[in-house]
């Protein structure tokens, strides 16, 4: 399968939100192969040190078939400061 496109909702602990939306991840469009994994790492701006996102990501099978995956509310926290709850 191939991972086509992201969208996610980004709100820092203010409230305030903004939300991204493009083609693939970190630059690529990766075809996962059946028992392949593929990980990334990215990161956003934020005017508060913690808040949170979700999303999806559109995904096409290997007949042409579109789906999307739901990516569930994460926390998003500056390492080594201290919790706040969102």
């Amino acid at each position: 399968m191939k991972l086509l496109s992201r969208h996610w909702k980004i709100f820092d602990s203010n409230g305030s939100h903004r939300e991204v939306r493009g083609k693939g991840v970190v630059g690529e469009q990766p075809t996962i192969e059946p028992g392949d994994e593929f990980e990334y790492t990215s990161g956003t701006p934020l005017k508060t040190s913690s808040g949170l996102m979700h999303g999806s990501y559109q995904m096409q099978d290997y007949k042409g078939r579109l789906f999307e995956v739901l990516i569930p509310p994460f926390s998003l926290d500056i390492p080594d400061q201290k919790k706040r709850l969102n």
